[in-house]
């Protein structure tokens, strides 16, 4: 029988044997796991798009106009999401966490490729990286559109999907769009002019205990930014201190409007350069305690194996 249909019995058993307190707890943690993974979504999205895409529009932006930014691109977020409520329906046959562990198996495994083998593999260089997170997306949506269109299926009515294009589950496709991706980075990177170790001082595994000064690669287009930040809040200083009246001659909906942009509150001024290069100097200190060290290196261990068993005995 379909997937789908055993998962329906087991559900309908599952209400119907639990008591009413029971099946609130249930939904209480169905609901507090769901509401702890949107938020990590909106606040993850928020800062990419104010920190990786506004500040690149406008160098100038200060940290006030990046909040009300950071905020507003929240409140798309959330509009897009109602607005792919009914895709949600038609995959996985409305099966929400179905739904969310095969959308992650199909965008997540390159991300996570490209994260291991820069932290373990000196050798991999940005086009590597760039050009493995494209390759794992076009790999993962030639999954994901087949699926979407033609539909999982359910006990009832089988989907029309092709087997060669659906017949792997998605857990197992995320471990063969991993090792995919991986190939891919490493093919790129070893085809490609190297970074030097100059600029990977405690960013890889092989060089964790270095000390020397490490030379950011985007240090230059920082310091333009920061620069540009920096006159902006020079020049509008004045005007923002003889436009913006108190707390106490605004009314309540201003008072609320600027609660939530961000607009209330200290200012605090840029980092001059000389902070910024003594804060650099700093280097952190990573060396642990080796009884500390063997105790959570093996829990982790175990972790991972109890997880990675659960992970194939229920795919």
């Amino acid at each position: 029988m379909a997937r789908g249909g055993v998962w329906h019995r087991y559900n309908r058993r599952m209400v119907l044997v639990q008591r009413s307190g029971l099946r609130g707890l249930m939904l209480a943690v169905m609901l507090a796991a769901l509401m702890s993974s949107l938020a990590s979504i909106f606040n993850s999205s928020s800062t990419l798009f104010t920190m990786d895409i506004w500040t690149r529009i406008r160098p100038q932006a200060r940290d006030r106009e990046l909040m009300i930014v950071g905020r507003i691109w929240v409140l798309c977020i959330v509009a897009i999401s109602i607005c792919w409520i009914p895709v949600v329906q038609a995959a996985q046959s409305g099966q929400l966490f179905d739904y969310i562990q095969s959308v992650t198996s199909y965008l997540a495994p390159p991300i996570a490729a490209v994260f291991f083998l820069a932290i373990f593999v000196k050798r991999v260089n940005e086009p590597g990286a760039f050009w493995g997170l494209m390759g794992g997306l076009v790999m993962g949506l030639c999954r994901i559109a087949p699926e979407f269109y033609f539909g999982t299926g359910s006990c009832l009515v089988p989907s029309k999907c092709p087997t060669l294009i659906c017949g792997v589950h998605y857990l197992h496709f995320a471990v063969l769009l991993f090792l995919c991706t991986g190939i891919l980075v490493l093919l790129v990177s070893y085809c490609t002019p190297p970074l030097d170790d100059k600029h990977l001082h405690r960013l890889v595994f092989s060089l964790r205990y270095s000390k020397e000064e490490r030379a950011d690669l985007d240090r230059e287009e920082e310091e333009r930014g920061r620069n540009a930040r920096r006159e902006a809040e020079e020049k509008n200083k004045a005007a923002c201190d003889e436009d913006t009246p108190g707390d106490g001659g605004k009314s309540g909906l201003a008072r609320l409007i600027g609660w939530f942009c961000g607009l209330s509150g200290s200012q605090v001024s840029e980092p001059t350069e000389e902070e910024v290069v003594e804060a650099s100097k700093v280097l952190p200190d990573i060396n642990e305690d080796p009884d500390w060290k063997h105790f959570v290196n093996a829990n982790a261990l175990i972790m991972m194996a109890v997880a990675v068993y659960f992970w194939a005995f229920y795919a």
